[in-house]
């Protein structure tokens, strides 16, 4: 069965976002500019409908008194321009509340007898209501934990099977869903900053180490979720609770299609955020072999699968750019796995991290004709092994 998935992941889609067919999207700028010249000349009309609303609400008062009349009650009328709207904002709470929903139907409904599975709501650094989950084994003593960060605009339920894997192996998996994904607030599948995202991991990371004292602490990132978690524990506080960390197909390495568009990506990104570019969501990159899984992921309604927005895609390219220059400073026990096959993330720039990376403990392992996600591949119990034996070694 042929499947075509409507989205690819990170860098993929951000070759598109910055190909030369997305020229066109910047002529949008022009449109911009437009209509901030345009906004002091709103706020006249605006003044002058209220003027006018104000002169005829006292004419009818005068009237009204010349005439006597003997209703108690007052008539008011309301200017066009003040009545209320349904803001942008109203209708984002309201979608993250309906995806956090059905987050908390998939835990509630989970009947693994072996596992335990809960959820809570964290409050991230700005105030935003991130959800999280956990996974614990019934009868297995708990040796360590692992903190799961999912990638770009999918959710750390996905990984369920792979963290009650974990579970039977002695590892209490805690998974956060990121702004924006999940459910967690924020637009569906946009990151104005993934610097808040590590912020958020961080003081996740703290609430975990708080309820588990002295039980070895791991990370795993996938993708996106990868160079969130590099980044965090080049905070030398991070790293020194971190016993170690696992990283799939992580996104060191992005490079868009010409290099006049890494200077342009700021500007565009500032002007228009959220603007989607349809280009980057067309004939959308293989992530996995399985058509299955395929089917699975574009048909969860808790995976983004629009068009990749201006912002997220400038977001990804700044912090791959730090990592890049930044990978001898990480000194963390550290597992990187990636697929040579892979069209999403560069598996060469995983090469790099693991041969500029100060860890003394550092492993890779490459697979021949595997794609991007990795433990959604015909060989994922393969790959689930590879990870728990490296975890069983360092508990």
């Amino acid at each position: 069965m042929a499947v075509e998935p409507l989205t690819s992941g990170a860098s993929g889609r951000i070759n598109a976002l910055f190909s030369l067919r997305a020229l066109r999207s910047l002529l949008l700028v022009l449109n911009a500019v437009v209509l901030m010249l345009l906004l002091p000349l709103r706020g006249t009309i605006r003044a002058s409908v209220m003027g006018s609303g104000e002169k005829v609400g006292r004419e009818e008062k005068q009237e009204s008194r010349r005439k006597g009349s003997s209703s108690s009650s007052a008539v008011v009328r309301v200017p066009v321009a003040m009545l209320p709207r349904r803001s942008a904002a109203v209708i984002v709470d309201q979608e993250a509340a309906a995806r956090r929903s059905l987050a908390i139907q998939r835990v509630v409904q989970d009947d693994d007898h072996e596992t335990v599975r809960e959820f809570s709501l964290f409050t991230g650094a700005r105030g935003d209501t991130l959800f999280i989950q956990s996974w614990t084994s019934v009868s297995v003593v708990v040796r360590g934990v692992v903190v799961l960060l999912h990638g770009l605009n999918e959710h750390s339920g996905r990984y369920g099977d792979f963290a009650k894997r974990l579970n039977a192996n002695g590892f209490k998996v805690y998974g956060m869903d990121w702004i924006g994904h999940g459910g967690s607030d924020g637009l569906h599948g946009y990151v104005h900053c993934l610097d808040y995202a590590v912020t958020d991991m961080k003081m996740f990371l703290e609430k975990v180490l708080a309820e588990n004292p002295g039980v070895p602490c791991f990370c795993f990132g996938h993708s996106t979720g990868g160079a969130i978690v590099l980044k965090a524990v080049l905070d030398p506080k991070v790293e020194a609770k971190v016993s170690g960390i696992i990283t799939t197909s992580p996104a060191v390495g992005v490079q868009p299609s010409s290099s006049i568009f890494v200077v342009l990506a700021p500007v565009v990104s500032f002007l228009l955020p959220r603007y989607q570019v349809s280009v980057s969501n067309k004939k959308g990159l293989p992530v996995s072999r399985d058509p299955e899984a395929l089917v699975a992921k574009y048909s969860d309604p808790l995976v983004y699968t629009g068009p990749l927005r201006v912002r997220t895609g400038y977001e990804i390219l700044r912090i791959t750019s730090y990592l890049q220059q930044n990978m001898n400073r990480l000194r963390v026990p550290l597992f990187v796995l990636h697929g040579m096959d892979d069209t999403v993330t560069d598996p060469q720039a995983s090469k790099k991290l693991y041969e500029e990376a100060a860890s003394t403990d550092k492993t890779i392992k490459l697979f021949e004709e595997l794609l991007h996600d990795l433990l959604f591949e015909p060989e994922r119990e393969t790959i689930m092994d590879d990870i728990i034996q490296w975890l069983n070694c360092r508990v």
